[in-house]
């Protein structure tokens, strides 16, 4: 049994043995041009996929198709209405077969990865215990502090991963409730976690575990089924349909018996006034109950186009290309020897889309703002929202770090975070040959432009 997600062991390491590779799937923004400080205009490379994926051409179409037809779901009798209710429900429906659900689980729909294990973390069962490794995006480290919470050290090797798991959950209190988060792939590395592994322990241990697939989904195929995991949370707006959902999915029993994550109507069955002057209520126990006020239709539906999307292209093709790509970056930067990629697992673990680098002698905001303002290539650089993490992986301690993970430092400084490449389905091969070109021309040559530091980052100086 692979240590691996789904689909992992396809990783290309040979370019002239893959298959033949797909074209990238259609996406908005592709023809979008940009200017540069240095004159003209370039085509935009977006490569910033990990913070949000572009909108894909067929999610788009599918919500300006409905968006005449909106109404509010569960509430009107008129026909709009009803078409809404049903597009929504019928989401529901494409959701769970999209991330391979067990009879029974619900889908709930939120607002993002981050709204999803709030949700869950109001959930947990009194004295429950939470296990999460300290190599967690915000996400799914920060929900749990109001819990009794468990942070585990990075590990340094999948078999480390499920070692120091099953280490901390021998030592737990066998009779109460726990809870093990994990994320499926790295959204600072792009390495893939041992979940299949990780369940297991959990679940020898009498644990559960939630899965972040906020990075994986997008990339790979998720099933709840043959991972074994009790819930998986991942954003819309991260798997192309930026509309403002996300998605809890997985066992029904803790969100049944738990208090509504919101209380309003659509959560409620019945409200009545007690003769004392107070209100009795009877909350839902389908998904419903941690969903009050009006749906998000539009984006719950753009959602459910996605994932109908990813599934009719294919993940073999979808992930064959995406592994090509990897391999042509991994191999451009490795001929620059100031590059040093970020990894937890080793060079040789399967990966998504996604690269973090230093450059030495580059201030990493500087070297982002010069790749964007010169080559018109859109990257991220900073701590990405999974600070331990990165402070790990570059040997720097809180203090180095202003707010946010901001450099406090002038261009061509040491640099105290890094830069973040991510990319997927609807990155064409050419936006990547002219990244792995930028770099290697700054690194080479330096910037054409001066740059000065404003509130902390590196931008343009155009005075």
């Amino acid at each position: 049994m692979s240590a691996y997600p789904n689909a992992a062991e396809t990783a290309v390491t040979d370019t002239a043995a893959a298959p033949a590779l797909c074209a990238p799937l259609p996406v908005l923004g592709r023809d979008v041009t940009v200017p540069l400080v240095t004159g003209g205009e370039v085509t935009y490379a977006a490569l910033d996929y990990a913070a949000s994926a572009p909108a894909l051409q067929r999610v788009w179409d599918d919500v300006a198709a409905y968006a005449p037809y909106y109404g509010s779901v569960h509430r009107g009798a008129g026909y709009l209405s009803q078409l809404s209710t049903d597009l929504f429900e019928n989401s529901r429906t494409q959701v769970h077969e999209f991330l391979g659900c067990r009879e029974g689980d619900q889908v709930v729909f939120t607002r993002s990865t981050t709204d999803s294990l709030g949700l869950l973390a109001a959930a947990l069962p009194a004295g429950c215990q939470v296990f999460v490794f300290e190599t967690e995006h915000h996400a799914s480290l920060l929900p749990w502090r109001g819990s009794r919470v468990t942070y585990l050290n990075a590990p340094r090797t999948p078999g480390d991963a499920i070692r120091t798991l099953e280490r901390a959950l021998a030592d737990r209190d066998p009779h109460g409730p726990a809870l093990v988060c994990v994320t499926g792939a790295s959204n600072v590395t792009g390495e893939l976690w041992p979940v299949r592994e990780l369940a297991a322990a959990a679940h020898a241990h009498g644990a559960r575990i939630v899965l972040d697939a906020a990075q994986l989904a997008p990339h790979h195929p998720v099933s709840v089924e043959e991972l074994d995991v009790d819930w998986v949370a991942f954003s819309g707006h991260k798997l192309y349909a930026p509309f403002g959902s996300g998605v809890l999915a997985g066992r029904a029993d803790w969100l049944r018996e738990a208090e509504p994550y919101l209380a309003g109507g659509g959560a409620s069955r019945t409200v009545a006034r007690r003769s004392d002057g107070g209100v009795d209520v009877e909350w839902h126990t389908s998904a419903a109950r941690h969903e009050a006020g009006s749906p998000n239709v539009i984006g719950v539906y753009a959602i459910a186009s996605a994932c109908k999307a990813l599934t009719e292209a294919g993940f073999d093709s979808l992930v064959a290309r995406e592994q090509h790509l990897i391999a042509k970056v991994r191999e451009g930067l490795a001929e620059v020897p100031e590059v040093r990629v970020l990894s937890l697992f080793g060079d040789d673990a399967p990966r998504v889309g996604v690269l973090s680098f230093v450059v030495d002698g580059w201030n990493s905001s500087h070297f982002a703002a010069a790749l964007s303002a010169e080559y018109g290539i859109g990257v991220r650089d900073g701590l990405f929202c999974a600070h331990p993490l990165v402070r790990t992986l570059l040997g720097s301690d809180p203090q180095d770090v202003g707010e946010c993970g901001a450099p406090e430092a002038e261009p061509g400084e040491r640099s105290l975070n890094a830069i973040r490449v991510s990319f997927g389905a609807g990155t064409p091969d050419e936006h990547l040959e002219r990244f792995v070109r930028a770099v290697k021309e700054l690194v080479r040559d330096g910037a054409q432009w001066k740059y000065r530091t404003e509130d902390g980052r590196c931008v343009p100086d155009r005075g």
